[in-house]
């Protein structure tokens, strides 16, 4: 088949394995009852299972970068299968576990480090096939991958109907390991230098060099902006996103099916903010989007700032405005990644990079919780979100700054 058709053919493959591997955020959903089956089987009492999650989380960009320097060696096919039977026997054997020691093995380890492999070479590699779209498909691989938070919890309560919680994980990661392997077969390598039909590349970056290994990556100044931009672009999204129930509830005084909903409704913001702001970053240019990003989640928190419960309304706009921007900083890094260092390398240089969404992701909630605990309010951690996302936009300038010095 001609390259130029079969990249589409890859994206969709692509997008198919981020569904399944977008399951770990359906967590959330099998936590209560595995901590009911083990309280139960074990006699202890087990009250939550936050843990688990935060350690699957933690452990991604562990085989994001190893995935990315494996693909040089075995190709990117094979480094999503070793993914992909990482995070399918993690599932299956989480339906066999008698402790949450072993949980933290089964899911926090082996589903997390799977999900890194793979997601880590499906976004990079489908990247390399767009050179022309680098912003969209960026935003559509990642959104695949968004959207299974809205999609496999529907599918997990359905199956819970009909068996228990250690069968339903048996059942997903046995249907998820399958479509897995099977996408993979239709992944390839793009190959060096490639371009579509029509597309003679960026005459912007002509004379430009642009493959950065990850030693020279590590040794530019700009790197280290653009890792801070990222987990301040990041820090409000995963801040609310991981709190949203609890937010909802205390702020406009919500039933906890109402605040279920609130999570549902971020999730549909944040995957159409990739793919709406990937096609804008295509269109308009990588940082003036930033820049979009950093000004709507200003606007998004000042919002929920002044929520109350007889201003909902500021509420669900502020939410939905913080989680489309969050989605749009994630829907635009793998891009402009390849952008800034080259697509050559970028499966490793992305690893690294999603170094700030890591650090992100433990300091947000961390931080909110510490704040409500101290206070008990949830304003100062969203003054403290609102004020880093000021400093993103003066990471843009000093982006800006250190490209013009090198050009």
């Amino acid at each position: 088949m001609d390259l130029n058709k079969k990249r589409w053919l890859i994206l969709i493959a692509s997008c198919l394995i981020n569904l399944c591997i977008g399951s770990l955020y359906a967590w959330s959903v099998f936590a209560s009852p595995m901590a009911s089956y083990l309280s139960a089987l074990t006699g202890n009492e087990i009250s939550s299972l936050a843990i688990v999650f935060t350690l699957a989380n933690a452990v991604g960009p562990i085989t994001m970068i190893g995935g990315g320097l494996l693909i040089k060696k075995i190709g990117s096919k094979r480094v999503i299968i070793c993914g992909g039977l990482l995070f399918g026997i993690g599932m299956i054997a989480t339906g066999f576990v008698t402790s949450e020691a072993m949980l933290l093995i089964t899911y926090g380890l082996g589903v997390g480090l799977g999900v890194g492999m793979v997601y880590g070479c499906t976004i990079t590699n489908t990247i390399k096939f767009f050179p022309d779209k680098k912003g969209l498909i960026g935003g559509i691989a990642t959104a695949s991958y968004g959207i299974s938070s809205v999609i496999i919890p529907i599918l997990a309560n359905w199956l819970m109907n009909f068996m228990d919680v250690t069968s339903c994980f048996k059942t997903v990661g046995t249907v998820m390991l399958l479509i897995i392997c099977i996408s993979s077969m239709v992944i390839q390598d793009c190959p060096p230098d490639y371009l579509p039909n029509g597309y003679q590349g960026n005459q912007s970056q002509a004379g430009k060099s642009v493959n950065y290994t990850w030693q020279q990556m590590l040794h530019t100044p700009v790197f280290y902006v653009m890792l801070c931009m990222l987990c301040v672009g990041a820090f409000s999204g995963l801040m609310i996103i991981s709190l949203a129930s609890p937010l909802a509830r205390r702020i406009i005084e919500i039933s906890a099916a109402e605040a279920a909903a609130v999570v549902s409704m971020i999730a549909l913001f944040n995957t159409a903010g990739r793919v709406i702001c990937g096609y804008l970053s295509d269109r308009f240019g990588i940082l003036s989007t930033i820049r979009m990003v950093f000004t709507g989640s200003i606007l998004g928190l000042i919002l929920l700032y002044f929520s109350s419960p007889d201003t909902a309304f500021m509420f669900y706009l502020g939410v939905s405005i913080v989680g489309f921007m969050f989605g749009s900083i994630m829907g635009i890094y793998p891009g402009f990644t390849a952008s800034q260092f080259g697509s050559a390398n970028n499966g490793v240089n992305y690893g690294i990079m999603f170094i700030g969404f890591a650090a992100a992701g433990y300091f947000g909630p961390t931080i909110m919780s510490a704040l409500y605990n101290l206070t008990g309010q949830d304003t100062p951690a969203i003054l403290v979100a609102a004020a880093l996302n000021i400093l993103g936009l003066l990471l843009s300038g000093i982006y800006k700054k250190l490209n013009q010095q090198h050009a």
